[in-house]
């Protein structure tokens, strides 16, 4: 996917070299992505606010154009690859915009790094451990996706409907092709380490985000399968001031399922907090 107007460049982590599509001027915003997507996730948004920011799309660790992952990760380790990435591009402070795994991070850069932050916006997150359920099920995609070489073939259909609702699945075949081709290109390596840390090893941060200062606006997908919107609803809970918003035809990757309704409601947050 090639969107105009952004650049590639590379910034030196803890969790190694992390590929950036930087592109635009003014304040920074800074998207990072779910599991198993790149920062192409965000091209909706991207082309919206270029004209206006410093739009920074994030290839997470051990996705995209970005270094494979060696082990697991902690969530303060991707925290310090956001210091690490706005360090590098002289950035005082940034906005950050998170889906899933990205919104989990950006309440974390938020908590820790208060002065680096501006607003952040959590999409599609959770701020509990992940229960019996999600453990299982994770396990089994990752092993199958082991034995098969990749997330392809008969894994399509589960992840489809981890990341897609009956709206985006009946009336948006470009997103679903869309989400099939970036599973598709994740290396299993990097992907079991990332699936690790993001779904059986995961922290709660409830108390850690009661931390948070900065005005933040959390978004829930009426049809995520992934993380159902009271427990969304509960993230947002734990975050003082907090704003919480329910977009109802989507999923777990609202950004691509629904690209105008998530930045108007960027636009507006934006607005109230200049």
């Amino acid at each position: 996917m090639v969107l105009a107007g952004v650049e590639d460049r590379y910034v030196e982590t803890v969790l190694g070299r992390i590929r950036l599509r930087v592109g635009g001027e003014g304040p920074a915003m800074l998207f990072w992505p779910s599991l198993l997507m790149d920062g192409t996730l965000w091209s909706g948004q991207a082309a919206h606010f270029i004209d206006r920011f410093q739009v920074i799309l994030v290839d997470p660790p051990g996705h995209g154009g970005s270094s494979a992952l060696t082990g697991p990760f902690s969530f303060e380790q991707c925290a310090e690859v956001i210091r690490a990435i706005v360090d590098e591009l002289g950035v005082g402070q940034v906005h950050v915009i998170g889906n899933s795994w990205g919104g989990m991070i950006g309440g974390t850069f938020a908590a820790l790094h208060p002065d680096r932050t501006g607003i952040a916006v959590l999409m599609n997150a959770t701020a509990s451990p992940a229960g019996l359920r999600q453990r299982f099920e994770y396990g089994v995609l990752i092993r199958t996706a082991r034995a098969l070489g990749g997330i392809k073939g008969p894994l399509a259909g589960p992840v489809i409907n981890a990341f897609l609702g009956p709206t985006a699945q009946r009336e948006k075949p470009d997103v679903v092709a869309t989400v099939n081709e970036l599973a598709r290109r994740v290396d299993i390596t990097s992907g079991r380490h990332a699936v690790t840390s993001v779904v059986p090893r995961r922290p709660d941060q409830r108390e850690l985000f009661g931390r948070i200062r900065t005005p933040v606006l959390v978004v829930a997908g009426a049809e995520d399968a992934t993380f159902p919107v009271l427990e969304t609803e509960e993230m947002a809970d734990s975050i003082p001031g907090a704003r919480f918003v329910v977009l109802e035809q989507s999923a777990h990757l609202a950004a691509l399922e629904s690209p105008t309704e998530v930045n108007a409601l960027i636009d507006d947050f934006l607005a109230d907090h200049p």
